[in-house]
């Protein structure tokens, strides 16, 4: 095995969550972890991961028979944005759709939750990134509950078993891509409450990072520990066999990025894509072209 793909793999290994698991972020994940690889190692290792992606990314648009759906959940200022800027790199652009889930239109709305993102999911032979994601119906919506008003569901809906039932119809939903051929990387990043304050500071401090600053972002805050128990709880019933979560530590944007990458290509790497083989007629039709090009 190439050793850039095996780093990949005993990298990620240990940040997968193991179905059936019971997740307490508190206890079980620290947000800080860079899994004994030093700073400086990262940028090579993330150069090489950037690499075989792009490799694995070209033969997956020449197969044209799977799909990659990268799920990126996590707070605000962990890093979603950046590490889709770092991950992607060396990619393709045009083999790349991205799609970012904010507050949603009346139109959706007016649809079952799971509706916008089947409208946004790559097609065969592409890599679809979300950030944000279907995740945010059983972390932001279970937070701030009074968002279900607004979705026009039925009475019998909104009843105290809505999120376990969300939970089997995402695991459901989820299986039936994988089953059609859409691999799904889901990427948790995992950040500390110090960390966010931090980089907050940071966007209000810098003139050049006002713009991401939200207030909304501080309101948010305020529910820390009623997200830490929804993300707990969604990664607990959520993570399966077919589409496991990674747990990914964000206090370092360096390794959340390589991390972020590694698990990727990890999935690349099992669908191990390849290029097509021509037909007999296909090799004969080319010799022929190749003659009359030569010939001038």
């Amino acid at each position: 095995m190439d050793q850039r793909l095996r780093f990949a793999k005993e990298l990620t290994g240990p940040l997968r969550i193991p179905p059936g698991s019971e997740v307490d972020l508190s206890r079980d994940h620290d947000p800080a972890s860079t899994a004994g690889v030093r700073r400086k190692e990262a940028d090579v290792l993330l150069a090489q991961g950037a690499a075989l992606l792009a490799g694995y990314q070209d033969r997956l648009a020449a197969q044209d028979t799977y799909a990659v759906l990268v799920v990126l959940q996590g707070l605000d200022a962990s890093g979603k944005d950046g590490t889709i800027k770092h991950v992607l790199r060396g990619a393709n652009p045009q083999g790349v759709l991205i799609s970012t889930f904010k507050e949603p239109s009346a139109e959706e709305l007016s649809h079952d939750f799971l509706w916008r993102y089947q409208r946004a999911l790559p097609s065969r032979g592409k890599i679809g990134i979300f950030n944000r994601s279907h995740y945010e119906e059983v972390l932001v919506v279970r937070v701030h509950p009074g968002l279900l008003a607004a979705e026009h569901l039925p009475e019998p809906a909104r009843g105290p078993d809505v999120w376990s039932r969300r939970y089997r119809e995402i695991n459901d939903w989820e299986r039936y891509l994988v089953d059609n051929g859409v691999r799904i990387v889901k990427i948790m990043l995992n950040l500390s409450r110090q960390e966010q304050a931090r980089r907050f500071l940071k966007r209000i401090r810098h003139p050049d990072k006002n713009w991401k600053f939200s207030a909304s972002d501080i309101h948010e805050r305020a529910y820390w520990d009623d997200y830490q128990r929804s993300f707990s709880e969604m990664l607990s019933k959520t993570s399966t066999s077919w589409a496991p979560w990674h747990v990914v530590p964000a206090d370092h944007k360096w390794f959340a990025r390589l991390a972020t990458a590694a698990a990727i290509v990890g999935e690349l790497a099992d669908i191990d894509p390849q290029y097509p083989v021509p037909s007999p007629a296909d090799r004969a039709m080319m010799a022929q072209a190749a003659a009359e090009l030569a010939g001038g």
